[in-house]
């Protein structure tokens, strides 16, 4: 699977803020209620969370 451009911009906006990567990925839903959650708790999970979403999907 190849990355492309907007891919690498969804990385960057993962780092910054992890919601952020998750909604240009996916849009509102249930992936993103899930990566808020996870940034409150801590930043790490939420990043973890959100290269995931964006190398899955």
């Amino acid at each position: 699977m190849a990355l492309t451009c907007s891919d690498i911009c969804k990385f960057i906006l993962a780092i910054i803020f992890p919601p952020l990567g998750v909604f240009a990925e996916k849009g509102c839903g249930k992936d993103l209620a899930i990566n808020i959650l996870l940034t409150l708790l801590l930043w790490i999970p939420g990043l973890i969370h959100a290269i995931c979403v964006i190398v899955y999907y």
